[in-house]
């Protein structure tokens, strides 16, 4: 069985690799990641299989148009939507965390998706 592959939504970090995904990718995940709204999309359809989508709220990807879209071609796929206060999520997503809390998030992929480190154990 092979592990989950999360599409990651976020802005273009300012040095390296994003903190996010290497965390997603320490939990055992495979990540796909845009830096913008059209380049979600082209990943989401380039690559249908993808197993959940994680939207960070800022101005690079417009997260609500991105849940949207998805949704619309895929509704049974989580769409989790991470915003730095406690202010308004996705319209569209199924789930809200805070942006500050990876642990938040990964417990919430395991308990979508399974735990990958038990896969081939």
């Amino acid at each position: 069985m092979p592990r989950p592959t999360i599409l990651i939504a976020e802005p273009e970090p300012q040095q390296a690799l994003s903190t996010r995904k290497l965390v997603v990718e320490t939990g055992k995940f495979n990540v796909l990641t845009a830096h913008s709204t059209q380049e979600a999309l082209d990943i989401f359809s380039l690559f249908p299989q993808i197993s959940a989508v994680v939207l960070v709220i800022s101005e690079a990807v417009h997260a609500d148009l991105v849940a949207s879209t998805i949704k619309s071609a895929r509704s049974d796929l989580p769409v989790i939507c991470l915003t730095p206060s406690n202010g308004r999520g996705c319209l569209k997503s199924d789930y809200t965390i805070s942006s500050f809390e990876p642990q938040q998030l990964l417990d919430r992929l395991r308990s979508l998706l399974g735990d990958p480190r038990n896969i081939g154990a």
